[in-house]
């Protein structure tokens, strides 16, 4: 005789379903979020920070929080040498870093640090219009991709003693960046006192006088307090201080592509904000430093050639291992064409 199926038979089937329903459930996240940790040795509060959180919320409003943007501010995930070495190991998805740092990627980002080779944010302006598509391939050869280009001030030397000449300069302790070997040899070869530590031990440096000298741009001299150690601010700008925000090719191309657009946008956005917003952060930090105490040492005609002749003999240097001389050329021809359009009447 066929009999019907108990009640009892099917209840225990739909438990077990119910169970792994229920399971599944809790191992599948509603959507899948691509978070970026990018560090940045910008400290809180600055306009790069401020900018980059900024960003970040557009991230994560145009992504409808599929995208989150992690911000490590102010040097707590390291140097930036320790940043890029994190960035290849994966620890980080991206950083906002300096050109000390970009040249750990791609040596060619050494042009800018030429001394004198700018005189104007115009200028560096037209050089990247020329030179942006190469430095973007040479990150991508690498790994990585440019979201934005940034603004950080124009880069003057904070010592202790005044600094008109370059004698000054040679008789005082120098801090450069640590990681760069070369850089620290072409240094000593010509006679200074380069002392290499990493940017996070720089007040650490004028608290147990391992450094007497310092080139950083204004608003970091200000913003990092590091003008209370260095009373005296050369008038002549050295070099524009010119960074960029990285991200690992890997993790942006992961991103939807129409969500990525959108990302992009915000950079621009950004990075129109910092083009507005730094030179002006720059002007006025050095007036108020000047309020505490801050004394600018102007630099006559004379001595002024005597530090170009210096800055000189540095570009030879670059373009004889650090710079490739076809990218040195072509910024020097970017640079002329901007000088004659402004000359032109």
């Amino acid at each position: 005789m066929n009999r019907a199926p108990s009640s009892t038979g099917r209840k225990p089937n739909r438990t077990i379903a119910a169970a792994v329903v229920g399971v599944l459930l809790l191992a599948v996240p509603a959507f899948a979020k691509e978070v970026f940790k990018l560090a940045t040795l910008a400290p809180q509060g600055s306009v790069w920070d401020t900018t980059l959180r900024e960003m970040g919320a557009g991230w994560s409003r145009e992504s409808a929080s599929a995208v989150e943007l992690r911000l490590y501010p102010g040097g707590v995930a390291g140097d930036e040498s320790d940043v890029v070495r994190k960035m290849r190991i994966g620890q980080f998805q991206g950083a906002a870093l300096t050109v000390t740092g970009l040249s750990e990627i791609a040596p060619a980002f050494n042009l800018f640090q030429i001394p004198m080779l700018f005189e104007s944010w115009p200028e560096v302006d037209a050089v990247l219009v020329e030179l942006r598509p190469e430095l973007e391939r040479r990150l991508a050869e690498k790994g990585y991709t440019l979201l934005l280009w940034g603004h950080g001030g124009w880069v003057h030397l904070f010592s202790r003693q005044p600094i008109r000449t370059i004698a000054d300069l040679k008789s005082q302790k120098l801090f450069v960046w640590a990681g760069s070997d070369s850089q620290v040899q072409q240094w000593r070869k010509r006679g200074y006192q380069p002392v290499p530590l990493a940017a996070t031990d720089v007040t650490m440096g004028f608290q147990t006088k391992m450094i007497d000298v310092v080139p950083t741009t204004p608003i970091a001299a200000l913003t990092l307090q590091w003008f209370r150690s260095t009373p005296y601010m050369q008038g002549l700008g050295l070099a524009p201080l010119v960074g960029g925000v990285v991200v690992q090719t890997g993790a942006w191309q992961k991103v939807d592509a129409g969500v990525r657009e959108k990302l992009a946008a915000a950079a621009r956005e950004a990075e129109a904000r910092l083009a507005r917003e730094v030179p002006k952060q720059d002007a006025g930090a050095v007036e108020q430093m000047k309020a505490r105490g801050l004394q600018v040492i102007e630099i006559s005609a004379e001595q002024r050639a005597a530090w170009r002749q210096a800055a000189e003999e540095f570009a030879r240097d670059a373009r004889e291992g650090l710079v490739p001389p076809e990218l040195q050329q072509a910024a020097r021809n970017a640079i002329a064409r901007y000088r004659a359009q402004e000359k032109a009447p």
